[in-house]
């Protein structure tokens, strides 16, 4: 089991996005997420990590999926990521500041922009895969790309 989630809630054409002002990925958009405590499971741990760092209360996962990658010691590792769609606006006016940096909603569209620099490095490649199928999807990272493996 890996260590640590990324939850993106989707609202209509946009995703909420957290532009975190602690490490790791200081000062980029991202989704919320975090550790996963123990004796919680991923999918606990994500819905947990979404209300702690939203106030945003999410059942059921649109799509998932867990991203893997070889470390410099060639040891495996990886980070699991849920896509959930909510319809209702329940955080209220954004952008908004909280304990963990700035949650804004942002437009699909600007979050996968070719030129867009401002978001986590892996974000660009497997976001859309969540967004068009449901279901649970595994990516391998390698090289600076991600690569889908049907799961």
């Amino acid at each position: 089991m890996f260590k640590y989630t990324v939850c993106f809630v989707k609202k209509n054409n946009h995703i909420l996005m957290l532009n975190r002002e602690k490490t790791p990925i200081m000062g980029v958009w991202n989704g919320v997420g975090g550790k996963i405590e123990q004796g919680e499971s991923p999918d606990e741990g994500a819905l947990r990590e979404v209300f702690e760092e939203t106030g945003i209360q999410v059942e059921h996962f649109f799509s998932k999926g867990i991203v893997t990658w070889d470390t410099s010691n060639g040891e495996k590792d990886g980070i699991y990521v849920y896509l959930y769609e909510i319809e209702h606006d329940v955080l209220g006016d954004t952008p908004v500041k909280t304990r963990e940096g700035i949650l804004d909603w942002k437009a699909i569209d600007w979050i996968l922009h070719p030129h867009n620099l401002g978001i986590a490095e892996m974000v660009a490649q497997y976001l859309p895969v969540l967004m068009e199928k449901e279901g649970v999807h595994s990516f391998k990272y390698h090289d600076g790309h991600i690569l889908y493996i049907e799961s």
